[in-house]
């Protein structure tokens, strides 16, 4: 394949996902293929970070290839390598990094790494064009966040979890109720199935604050379930997922809404794995149907872990000439607002 377009080949290994895709010009993919290691975890209720390590060093090549071939380009083709740096798993990240380094060494390639939530947040750039200044509402396993950008590239956090992230409540509630790894769509399909639901408390923290706090409301449903069991009645699982969901999309809506108003903003993305759910997926629609800031939500396919959103955020940091050197190395505790203070310094 002959083109002068950017062309990057970018992995992502940061926890039970092994992803590779190869991206053109920051907004065209070529391919995004991902092994999902799902099965291999259910049985122990989580991921098993040795394993998930392993299942990585098994797929790498594999994916590697695969990526390459679906989008018919070899590695003259390409313009750099983009890979996750953090945050993440210490050993699943050290598998997609060291692949990376070999990759770009080897043929004499720019290295570059991705913050992960950066990534999520740029996977609407492959939906959509950009319009800053924006609002991204972050929804994952280990992240529940609202970012706002004032440019490209600029990350500044104003509301994050003080505890357990949205999906880390998902999965607590739904292991409660005896629900299969991972909780969320098993929660999400219940709450749709419920003619009723029970009331279960809201976190609102301090007025104007953006924070978020689940933990109390994890606590409040595995009280209502061993409440029940004591009395000897059967819980009723649909109006517990509802309920729990309700409240859970009732804080994240709200908070959201008015960090719109306080935010001068042209777009609202959302991004993470927990904004595959129906749920705040519709909830959302309805709260910004008549609003003046766009809401961006991306395909179900974009939402989880995936190489594609790494090679996005990838092609930002390629146009600034923002490389690594080969000292790269996977950082479980990456500060996405420390990867702005390096682009402020460009700009």
């Amino acid at each position: 394949m002959k083109n002068k377009s950017e062309i990057i080949l970018a992995i992502e290994t940061s926890c039970d996902e092994t992803s590779a895709a190869v991206i053109q010009d920051g907004n065209h993919i070529l391919s995004n293929i991902v092994s999902s290691q799902i099965e291999s975890h259910k049985r122990f209720g989580g991921v098993v970070p040795e394993i998930a390590s392993r299942h990585h060093v098994e797929q790498m090549t594999l994916i590697i290839e695969e990526a390459l071939k679906e989008a018919k380009v070899g590695w003259k083709d390409l313009s750099a390598i983009a890979v996750t740096e953090g945050p993440g798993l210490v050993g699943a990240l050290l598998v997609g990094v060291h692949a990376a380094k070999a990759i770009a060494f080897a043929h004499q390639l720019p290295l570059i790494g991705v913050h992960h939530i950066a990534g999520h947040i740029y996977a609407n750039q492959l939906v959509t064009e950009l319009k800053f200044p924006l609002l991204a509402l972050v929804v994952s396993g280990g992240h529940t966040e609202l970012v706002y950008m004032e440019t490209q590239g600029q990350f500044e956090i104003i509301g994050e979890t003080r505890d357990d992230a949205v999906g880390e409540a998902y999965d607590k509630v739904a292991r409660t109720l005896g629900l299969p790894y991972p909780g969320g769509p098993h929660i999400d399909r219940l709450a749709s199935m419920a003619t009723e639901s029970i009331d279960l408390p809201r976190a609102w923290l301090e007025e104007n604050s953006f924070d978020f706090s689940f933990s109390g409301l994890k606590s409040a449903v595995i009280n209502v379930v061993h409440n029940e069991k004591q009395k000897g009645n059967e819980v009723n699982h649909e109006s517990v997922a509802r309920g729990f969901q309700e409240s859970v999309i009732d804080v994240l809506v709200t908070k959201t809404r008015k960090a719109t108003e306080a935010y001068p903003i042209k777009q609202l993305l959302l991004a993470g794995g927990v904004a595959a759910n129906k749920g705040l997926r519709s909830a959302l629609e309805m709260q910004f149907k008549n609003s003046k800031v766009e809401l961006i939500i991306p395909p179900l396919h974009l939402c989880t872990d995936n190489a594609a959103m790494i090679g996005a955020a990838a092609s930002i940091k390629y146009q600034q000439g923002q490389f690594s050197d080969f000292a790269l190395n996977g950082n479980p505790g990456l500060d996405l607002e420390e990867q702005s203070i390096k682009n402020k310094r460009l700009s």
